[in-house]
C-alpha cells in the first residue's frame, strides 16, 4: 500500500520538499509515527491531516493507495 504525502506551509519547508511517497503504511497513527522520526521538529507541531481530501479527526485505515495532506494551521484575517 502506498501513500502519495503532501506537505504545506512549514510542514513542507522542515521537510525540505512537498511531496513523497512512503510504503506499508496501513494508517494515520502510523504515518504521523513515520514523520515524526523522520522529521522530530514536527512532533511538536499542530497540524491537521486529510486524507483523499476530507480532513480527518481520529486514526484512519487506508484502504488501498492513498492521498493524504499534512496542513498547518490556517491564519486569518
Amino acid at each position: 500500500m502506498k501513500v502519495e504525502l503532501t506537505l504545506f506551509g512549514q510542514l513542507a519547508d522542515i521537510a525540505g520538499r512537498t511531496k513523497f511517497q512512503l510504503q506499508d503504511i496501513p494508517d494515520t497513527d502510523t504515518l504521523q509515527k513515520k514523520i515524526h522520526e523522520m522529521y522530530p521538529e514536527m512532533a511538536n507541531m499542530s497540524y491537521s491531516i486529510a486524507v483523499n481530501k476530507k480532513t480527518i479527526h481520529e486514526n484512519t485505515v487506508f484502504e488501498g493507495d492513498a492521498n493524504v495532506a499534512l496542513l498547518p494551521p490556517f491564519s486569518g484575517g
